[in-house]
C-alpha cells in the first residue's frame, strides 16, 4: 500500500477524472501510481497528458523507448517500472530473459548495434550525464533525429524520475501487472 491515501477518480473534477481514467485504462495498468500523483492536480495534468501525447506521437520507437526506461528502471532498481516495462519490450523482440539482462548490452546475444547504443547511452544519461562525450551523441546521430534523441533523453530522465517517485512513495504493483510479467 502506497505511504499516502490514493484518490479515486470519482474524486476529481471531471477534466482530471478523464486523463486519470485514460491513463489508468489506456497507458497500462498504472492505477496505483495515478492514484498518488492524482494528490497533485498540475502533475497528473500535465505529466500523464504528456505520456499519453508521447506515445500517440510514436516519435520514437518503441523498442528503443522500452529498452531505455527497463534499463533505467533496472539501474535505479524499481520493481514497479520493470514489471509494468517488461512486458511492453517482450512483443519487440527480445526475450524474457533477455529483458533481465538488458544492462548486460555489451556482449546481448538479442541486440543488435542501435540497441546496444540505446542501452549505453540510458546508462550514461542516467549515471554520469555531466561526462557524456560528444562521439555518442554522433553515434546517435547515425540512427536518431534530433527530436528522437530529445526525446530519448528525456524519457530517460523522465523514468528515472518516476522510479524513484514509485519506491519513495511505496506504490504496489497493481495485480494485472505483476500477473503479465510472471506469465512472460
Amino acid at each position: 500500500m502506497a505511504r499516502v491515501k490514493s484518490i479515486e477518480s470519482s474524486e476529481l473534477p471531471a477534466d482530471l477524472a478523464d486523463i486519470y481514467e485514460r491513463f489508468a485504462a489506456g497507458y497500462g495498468p498504472f492505477r496505483n501510481q495515478v492514484a498518488v500523483i492524482a494528490h497533485v492536480p498540475a502533475a497528473l495534468r500535465h505529466l500523464m497528458s504528456m505520456l499519453m501525447e508521447l506515445r500517440e506521437a510514436k516519435t520514437l520507437p518503441k523498442r528503443y523507448l522500452e529498452l531505455a526506461i527497463v534499463a533505467v528502471s533496472k539501474l535505479n532498481e524499481c520493481e514497479y517500472c520493470v514489471t509494468h516495462h517488461k512486458p511492453f519490450l517482450v512483443p519487440e523482440g527480445i526475450s524474457s530473459d533477455g529483458v533481465d539482462r538488458v544492462l548486460d548490452y555489451a556482449d546481448h546475444p538479442e541486440f543488435d548495434a542501435v540497441d546496444k547504443l540505446v542501452v549505453e547511452y540510458t546508462i550514461g544519461a542516467w549515471t554520469h550525464p555531466n561526462r557524456l562525450q560528444n562521439a555518442v551523441f554522433e553515434r546517435l546521430r547515425a540512427h536518431f533525429t534530433e527530436a528522437q534523441i530529445v526525446e530519448l533523453t528525456l524519457r530517460i530522465t523522465l523514468c528515472g524520475f518516476f522510479n524513484k517517485f514509485n519506491d519513495a512513495m511505496g506504490i504496489e504493483e497493481e495485480a494485472e501487472a505483476t500477473a503479465v510479467a510472471h506469465a512472460l
